[in-house]
């Protein structure tokens, strides 16, 4: 390999790493309850003024300035966080934007009659939280996603990286970009701490990003 490919490759384990990072913060936000440690390294502490990578998607820029957005008053940011993550989530509140696809009937979810579970299981994936959500949760999903990620970082075989990026590419398409424009709809309109609408607004934009950055069909993808 030479120096140049070495870049190459190095450049796109850091982007894809930074995908990774961000997937798994927006995924964490949406399946458990905010904690006061979240609270003070993510938002108090301003990690997320300097966020892991760049992007040119608009929602992503958005969405990155609503997340650098600064929190003066920590005790105020963890009680609005903590309402919000009930307001919206919970199945003891008010439930104004559930990050679970079957909640969203109106929408073609599990295509081609598989859904996320049977996905899950074809890769002998087992995480903690299934079994306390549904497989469906949007959390579960995107830490999937990391996953297959991950995977095809560790792939050195070229056959082999176009069809993991096959893979990450059903996986998206058939259960998570067709549901979550609606979720990030009723985010935005739901979602009193602008955390959350950034949150919303970032988990999407990634999404979307992976889904057009693992096109085997596009010249500017990644290789």
């Amino acid at each position: 390999m030479t120096p140049v490919q070495n870049n190459i490759k190095s450049d796109r384990r850091s982007l894809l790493k930074g995908y990774n990072m961000l997937l798994y913060f927006t995924g964490s936000m949406v399946m458990y309850e905010p904690t006061e440690e979240c609270i003070t390294d993510f938002f108090s502490a301003g990690i997320l003024k300097n966020l892991p990578l760049t992007s040119n998607n608009p929602r992503f820029i958005l969405a990155g300035s609503m997340l650098r957005e600064s929190c003066n008053d920590k005790e105020t940011c963890k009680k609005s966080l903590i309402a919000d993550y009930h307001r919206l989530f919970s199945t003891e509140g008010l439930k104004m934007a559930v990050p679970v696809s079957s909640a969203y009937p109106e929408i073609k979810t599990d295509i081609h009659g598989r859904n996320a579970g049977d996905f899950y299981n074809s890769y002998g994936w087992h995480s903690i939280p299934r079994g306390k959500v549904p497989d469906d949760h949007l959390g579960i999903e995107l830490l999937f996603l990391t996953k297959l990620t991950d995977k095809f970082l560790q792939l050195d075989d070229e056959p082999c990286c176009c069809e993991m990026k096959k893979e990450i590419r059903r996986f998206i398409g058939d259960h998570i970009i067709n549901w979550l424009p609606e979720w990030n709809n009723r985010m935005q309109e739901n979602a009193t701490s602008v955390y959350y609408k950034g949150i919303a607004g970032m988990a999407l934009a990634c999404v979307e990003d992976l889904h057009g950055i693992f096109d085997s069909q596009d010249k500017q993808a990644i290789r």
